[in-house]
């Protein structure tokens, strides 16, 4: 839910700040960079929260933690590189990527009621994939419209 809501409100942010700065609306550049927040905002998560979020991955993956700070990482620099207009079209196809590679390990968090936060088996359940399945849908659908098909 907060990334959701991260996403919204940097979007309503940057439509206005870039409509004040260029007295136009670019919805896609204001998509950019609210995803850009979001995966910055995410991202903290994985340093935060490294144990939770070890949790998240399916048993049969070896090299968690590592693989916890490398996906953190991937999110910084996606955030960067999808403001970069040369390196928006193959960051966006990387993110889509990305969020499809994600999808297993909160459908594992969800099975095992993982709180990523607190690194306790005592999380949402199964109903969180109720919200989680289409907020990646979302997130794909907003990287592929404004990043990938601009």
């Amino acid at each position: 839910m907060k990334p959701l809501i991260v996403l919204i409100i940097a979007f309503g942010i940057a439509l206005v700040a870039i409509k004040i700065g260029w007295h136009r609306y670019d919805f896609a550049l204001a998509a950019r960079i609210a995803m850009s927040v979001m995966l910055l905002f995410t991202s903290l998560g994985h340093f935060m929260f490294r144990k939770g979020m070890e949790m998240m991955i399916p048993g049969f993956i070896p090299f968690k933690p590592a693989l916890v700070y490398l996906t953190g990482f991937f999110e910084i620099i996606a955030a960067i590189a999808l403001l970069v207009p040369r390196l928006q079209e193959v960051t966006g196809w990387l993110l889509i990527v990305f969020f499809l590679l994600m999808l297993p390990a909160n459908i594992n968090a969800a099975i095992k009621h993982v709180d990523h936060e607190k690194g306790t088996y005592e999380g949402k359940g199964i109903k969180y994939l109720w919200f989680r399945v289409p907020l990646q849908a979302l997130f794909i659908t907003w990287v592929y419209l404004n990043a990938v098909q601009v």
